[in-house]
């Protein structure tokens, strides 16, 4: 492993060991101190709970709502982008494309705040909701990657071969495509964990006064000046957490461009 990759598998671990394994370090909940003191590793928060029990529970809502959005994104999109690039009808191609194209005509944040106002509250709704604003451009992105694969000469030879149709979609086509969308899926998942955030801060899918790490730096930030670790903390959390990601996600499409030139 070289520098850059080791970087990136620590700057993950640490929020990912955190959101699997912090909810079973916490202890019985301690009597609620003052907002915002001094009491404790790091302090308290805006309503006196202990910021390291916050930190050890707050990290599993964000990082699982993230990545299970991501994961049903991909899973309806992929589909619906192979689909669209591998028929020879442009009617069934527009059909696919264009009602996603409206979705991408209106701002994620905007589409964020009316699906949830059309919806029943909690984490399975906003998994649904960032799965939905993130379909469009996966559809998309994969449509793109997939075109040329798709009416390509190898395609030409495949029929001409009557090789089935499953061994060219996914066979030819698919596996052609997954280093684009590999790639695309660390940027997807940042995407993801962006609008879960903003979920947090507007109260969307989680409790307001939720252990969450979203919702700790907006509701710590009014007394960051008096205990800043109830914001820097969690904020650094979701950043690392980020960056690990692509760090990760650019050394794995490192390695297979090495073993495709061997």
């Amino acid at each position: 492993m070289n520098r850059r990759t080791l970087t990136g598998v620590a700057l993950l671990a640490v929020p990912l060991l955190l959101a699997v394994a912090g909810p079973t370090l916490v202890g019985e909940p301690a009597a609620r101190a003052r907002p915002f003191d001094a009491t404790g590793p790091l302090g308290t928060d805006f309503v006196g709970r202990a910021v390291t029990d916050q930190l050890l529970l707050g990290g599993r809502s964000v990082v699982a709502v993230a990545a299970a959005a991501t994961a049903l994104a991909y899973l309806l999109g992929v589909p619906i982008g192979l689909l669209a690039a591998l028929t020879r009808r442009r009617r069934l191609d527009e059909l696919l494309m264009r009602p996603l194209d409206l979705l991408l005509a209106v701002p994620s944040l905007l589409l964020l705040i009316l699906l949830a106002a059309a919806a029943p509250g909690g984490p399975g709704t906003l998994v649904v909701i960032v799965a939905v604003v993130a379909l469009p451009e996966i559809a998309r992105i994969t449509r793109a990657a997939a075109l040329p694969l798709a009416h390509g000469t190898a395609m030409e030879a495949m029929r001409l071969y009557r090789e089935t149709w499953w061994r060219r979609a996914v066979g030819h086509v698919a596996r052609g495509s997954r280093r684009i969308l590999l790639a695309d899926a660390g940027v997807r998942f940042i995407g993801a964990l962006y609008l879960v955030a903003t979920a947090s801060f507007l109260g969307i899918g989680v409790a307001p006064d939720a252990a969450d790490w979203a919702v700790m730096v907006d509701r710590n930030r009014s007394g960051i000046l008096l205990q800043p670790w109830a914001v820097v903390v969690p904020a650094a959390l979701l950043v690392a957490l980020s960056v690990g990601v692509n760090l990760v996600t650019d050394q794995l499409l490192a390695g297979r461009r090495t073993e495709a030139t061997r």
